[in-house]
């Protein structure tokens, strides 16, 4: 038999339905029985749910990371006249005058060289400074991760807004490109498809700025290690040069590049044309193995990222 514990009146805390219950045991009816029960049982979370709920939360919470990423391009141009716009002159200036040089240097058409050159500048500028800043998400934002309790996926949000952004004040550098050179670059029906191409990189900007977000904070030579790697995977990109350059043998070279296929989604919608069905292939494929490898990552390590910074 249970013993009575006398002179003791305790709160009985019971879990239900995510419900939190309770109940005032009296002195006559408590036994050693109750005593025991008395403590909280917390359901386990595993950390795959704990996962998803980070996800969840960091989309849910779109208005603290807009506002951010608002933010961030306010206090980077404060006190200037002009603000952001002036990555748009840069981007201008630097466009308007390689597309002359090279166009020259490659002895190729200037009518079909300028807006391909202009569009691919465009696309790569917004891809390669998400993935040259995806190293640093978290260790720039951990006075914000240690002090405030946030997902940490919506610091990724952050990064991605914050530079799409400025791709749509950029985007403004071609619209004398379409005017003068309209034969090869026009506005048409396959120029909406630059939001679903903008979709689909969001996508995976989110999967791939997850991995490096979480390799930059682990290891901090990362950052270094990739804004190397960047500048040379601008050169093997088609980015200033036509595919059309390499011998028929030689394309398949492409086919083994994912830059490419995220830059062909941005570029042809920018001047009107349908991306091949081999784009549409390599940015799949490359958008499946990034979702699967992110969130494995992430659910294993997810709980450790404070602690790397």
């Amino acid at each position: 038999m249970s013993k009575k514990a006398s002179g003791v009146i305790l709160t009985r805390y019971s879990i239900k339905d995510n419900t939190i219950t309770q109940s005032m045991l009296t002195e006559q009816s408590i036994t050693t029985a109750d005593i025991q029960d008395a403590a909280i049982d917390f359901p386990e979370v595993t950390q795959r749910q704990m996962a998803c709920t980070d996800l969840y939360l960091g989309i849910k919470k779109w208005r603290i990371w807009a506002m951010l990423a608002s933010q961030d391009i306010k206090l980077r141009y404060r006190r200037s006249i002009l603000g952001p716009f002036w990555i748009t002159i840069s981007m201008a200036i630097t466009v308007y005058s390689m597309g002359y040089l090279y166009s020259r240097l490659f002895h190729v058409d200037l009518q079909h060289y300028f807006p391909f050159l202009v569009a691919g500048m465009l696309g790569w500028s917004l891809i390669s400074t998400m993935v040259t800043e995806y190293t640093d998400g978290f260790v720039t934002s951990d006075g914000l991760i240690k002090q405030v309790k946030l997902p940490y996926s919506l610091h990724i949000h952050r990064i991605i807004y914050r530079n799409i952004i400025i791709f749509f004040h950029n985007i403004i550098v071609i619209v004398p490109i379409i005017a003068l050179f309209h034969d090869y670059a026009k506005i048409n029906w396959y120029t909406l498809l630059l939001f679903p191409g903008l979709a689909v990189l969001y996508v995976n900007a989110m999967s791939y700025g997850m991995i490096l977000a979480m390799l930059g904070a682990r290891y901090r030579d990362i950052a270094q290690v990739i804004k190397s790697l960047i500048q040379v995977i601008f050169f093997i990109t088609p980015v200033m040069w036509d595919p059309s350059m390499l011998s028929p043998k030689n394309q398949f070279i492409m086919s083994f590049n994912p830059f490419y296929g995220f830059l062909q989604i941005i570029r042809q919608p920018l001047l009107g044309q349908m991306p091949t069905k081999m784009t549409f292939i390599i940015v799949l494929f490359v958008s499946v193995f990034g979702i699967i490898l992110s969130f494995l990552m992430f659910m294993r390590y997810r709980a450790r990222i404070v602690y790397w910074l």
